[in-house]
């Protein structure tokens, strides 16, 4: 019988040997008889794209450790922090989790009194242009708690407990040191085993095999060297033309589209020879470049105020092992949101949408069907 569940959110690009770590521990600390992972598709919370695909990097979750796997829609998966967690959380209580696992560089803080004193947005501390939201933020609870929360996954941390405590039963919570370098180092250490995923992608790039061999399992490194990798420099004549085509009135449009900021990214645009040189240009003071490449996503998509809902609408599984079935034959009776392995028309055409958009942009780069073609990986 299944009793302990756990509930890992990832994106697992690509997967290495911090995420193995991750696994093995969060297992033994919550007992676990399964271990479901919910993972964003083909473009990750910093608005980039992934550089394999979420079935290449299914396979790999599944082969690292995990049951489970499923996909956290796009209207979550591109969003800030907060809103990122409310998904991913709710996905994994619907499917039974009673842990929830994830990483920290200072898992001894008291997330639930940084959640407790947590600004409103009606706070007057946020009507200042001349910082980014997430500092401004930082600097409110700091002054509140004397807690400081500006590590990458602490602030993460925080926010999968604010989304925890909204469930009506929430969730066992584990944070879990994080081993190595710091989520944004961009540096490798020649002795380590372990590295940031930045790091990782960095090394990747620049085809330095010898050091991304030290750091990610052997699955990893192979499908790596195989594979045909994506990252904005792949999109950036796509982005541009958008940019460029694109009226300002219908770029005001644009899903979180504020502040004028509109003007700046047409003007960069025009101005620019490659991605990197366009988001240096259009930086502000205000703007993160997490923020900024989110925009940018959702302009290469088209993605209106209107179109991203702010509740599930479904549970797409990615993949699965013999545990990770046993478990979904046992929730999906009792699941509220239908849980479906395969799109059809209707899917597309209907509440998928998004997520095959999604799909279908990195479709044309690679070739590799995303949705229409795709059946959940069995291991």
């Amino acid at each position: 019988m299944i009793v302990n569940v756990l509930g890992i959110v990832a994106e697992y690009n690509p997967f290495h040997n911090g995420h193995v770590y991750h696994l093995q521990r969060a297992k033994k600390l919550a007992h676990a008889d399964v271990t479901i992972a919910v993972m964003s598709g083909n473009w990750v919370q910093r608005g980039e794209p992934a550089l394999l695909d979420k079935w290449q990097r299914t396979r790999l979750a599944l082969l690292g450790g995990a049951d489970l796997v499923i996909e956290l829609p796009f209207q979550f998966a591109v969003q800030p922090a907060h809103l990122f967690a409310q998904g991913a959380v709710r996905l994994l209580s619907i499917l039974g989790c009673t842990h929830l696992a994830f990483g920290a560089e200072h898992p001894e803080m008291d997330f639930e009194t940084l959640v407790a004193n947590q600004p409103t947005n009606a706070s007057s501390h946020f009507k200042q242009f001349n910082e980014t939201y997430p500092t401004l933020f930082n600097d409110y609870l700091q002054a509140q708690t004397g807690m400081n929360l500006r590590a990458s996954n602490d602030i993460l941390g925080f926010s999968y407990v604010a989304a925890n405590d909204q469930l009506e039963k929430p969730l066992a919570v584990l944070p879990i040191e994080r081993l190595g370098s710091s989520h944004q180092e961009t540096q490798i250490d020649g002795d380590s085993t372990i590295a940031s995923g930045a790091a990782i992608r960095g090394a990747v790039q620049s085809s330095d095999w010898s050091a991304v061999s030290k750091l990610v399992p052997a699955e990893t490194l192979a499908t790596l060297r195989k594979n045909q990798l994506v990252t904005w420099d792949d999109f950036w004549p796509y982005l541009r033309y958008q940019l460029l085509s694109t009226s300002l009135t219908d770029l005001h449009q644009v899903y979180q589209m504020s502040e004028g900021i509109e003007y700046r990214l047409k003007q960069a645009a025009l101005t620019s020879k490659d991605f990197a040189d366009f988001l240096k240009s259009a930086k502000t003071k205000r703007f993160t470049y997490a923020r900024l490449q989110r925009l940018c996503v959702y302009i290469l998509m088209q993605v209106n105020r209107v179109e991203l809902p702010s509740e599930a609408r479904y549970i797409r599984v990615l993949g699965f092992n013999g545990v990770g079935q046993q478990h979904l034959n046992q929730v999906k009776k009792q699941a509220t949101l239908p849980l479906i392995s395969r799109v059809t028309d209707d899917w597309i055409d209907g509440p998928y949408r998004l997520d095959y958009q999604a799909g279908m942009v990195r479709q044309m780069l690679t070739g590799v069907d995303q949705d229409r073609l795709q059946h959940a990986i069995i291991i």
